[in-house]
């Protein structure tokens, strides 16, 4: 999976439509191996972004959980200690 790809269900607030928009563009990315597609597939490209957008907010609505919801400041928080750890050990 992408690394810039983040979960965004079970957080308060939840997830904006610019954070499941960015994902989707990711995800697109990814699966089409390019960040920027040609003239002729330009289309294409923005209507799988914008189906796959879709879907995930439809997905992100009906999931269900009893878990807390989880705090962003705290998360990212906890992503940047591991990136951070990441970087010491390629340092080290």
């Amino acid at each position: 999976m992408c690394r810039s790809i983040r979960p965004l269900n079970n957080f308060e607030p939840p997830a904006t439509s610019d954070e499941v928009n960015a994902a989707a563009l990711q995800y697109v990315r990814k699966i089409a191996g390019t960040t920027k597609p040609s003239s002729a597939n330009q289309a294409a490209f923005d209507e799988a972004v914008h189906e796959i957008a879709h879907l995930t907010q439809h997905l992100l609505d009906a999931l269900v959980t009893t878990a807390p919801p989880k705090n962003r400041e705290e998360e990212a928080a906890k992503a940047r200690a591991k990136w951070q750890a990441r970087e010491a050990r390629a340092a080290g």
